[in-house]
């Protein structure tokens, strides 16, 4: 009976979980995605991860030396060196690689407070970053295996493309974008662990599919709708991306919100945009929104509002 009379400080409900093993599962999680893109475009993609890699997890110590605190341990910084680097053409510098990362850590991450304070996804901030400063380099696909265009950018050229190439892999793009199958493995990997759900990413892909259909100048063209599905980094932003902790926002109706809109502003910068790409933008533009989908979306104190027989 004693045991019923202690009294603690919250949090109340605790998790076995914490941020390192989380961290730890989406690292596992990429790693066959990761894997396909080393097979696919070469050793230089295995450099790439590792220059990433390294120059978050240097940046992020170096910070920690000055704050004089480190954060190093909860492999975070690993997830978004190896995040940026999935994100990236194989032909770019290392040096440039090297700075987005620093972009990714000291900028958007460790400047706003840390790991859970970053108001967009650092990975994706640093990538963006590069396109917009380095268009050239970014936006090279070329390599000595793949030397037409990305399947995105023959579908918006109105080319023919082989569906099964884009979910195998092989094709041109990003390191960790050209596996379908590889990216779905993960993702089923973090739902059957509890690590991610499906509200976020479930609603982002049924509504770009959607939108798609009615916008994508095809009408609901199966094949088409699995091409745009496969293609690009949707499939590694709608479950690796979006369903970040700290970007997403926290309310169950909200996440379902945000998801929807995920999917409309996908299908907004890739049928009426420049690019034949837009998963990227429309992410980081969610992330500046979710402030405002939180705060639409609380649900109401129990006893709040006006009932029916308040006056």
């Amino acid at each position: 009976m004693a045991d019923l009379h202690k009294v603690s400080s919250n949090p109340h409900v605790r998790s076995r979980l914490n941020t390192g093993a989380i961290m730890s599962a989406v690292v596992l999680a990429l790693l066959p995605a990761a894997g396909y893109g080393i097979y696919n475009f070469g050793s230089r993609a295995f450099f790439m991860i590792l220059v990433t890699v390294c120059s978050t997890v240097m940046t992020e110590f170096l910070f920690g030396l000055y704050k004089k605190r480190q954060t190093i341990g909860d492999l975070s910084a690993v997830v978004t060196g190896l995040l940026l680097a999935m994100n990236l053409p194989v032909t770019v510098p290392f040096w440039m690689a090297a700075l987005g990362g620093v972009f990714a850590i000291l900028v958007v991450k460790c400047l706003f407070g840390g790991l859970g304070q970053n108001f967009m996804n650092p990975a994706l901030a640093a990538r963006c970053f590069l396109l917009i400063s380095f268009p050239a380099y970014m936006t090279n696909f070329t390599t000595d295996a793949y030397t037409g265009a990305t399947p995105l950018a023959a579908l918006k050229a109105g080319e023919e493309i082989h569906i099964l190439d884009m979910v195998i892999g092989r094709t041109g793009g990003t390191i960790g974008e050209t596996s379908a199958a590889a990216l779905l493995a993960g993702a089923a990997f973090l739902l059957l662990l509890g690590i991610i759900d499906l509200r976020i990413p479930a609603s982002y892909l049924l509504t770009f599919t959607v939108f798609a259909g009615v916008f994508g100048g095809r009408g609901f063209d199966v094949a088409y709708l699995a091409a745009q599905l496969a293609g690009g980094g949707l499939l590694l932003g709608a479950f690796f991306m979006a369903t970040d902790y700290t970007t997403r926002p926290v309310t169950k109706a909200g996440q379902y919100v945000y998801g929807v809109l995920l999917g409309i502003l996908t299908g907004v910068f890739r049928f009426f945009g420049s690019a034949a790409e837009g998963v990227s933008y429309a992410i980081l533009l969610g992330n500046l929104l979710v402030p405002l989908i939180e705060k639409a979306t609380v649900p109401k104190a129990f006893g709040k509002g006006r009932g029916r027989y308040e006056k």
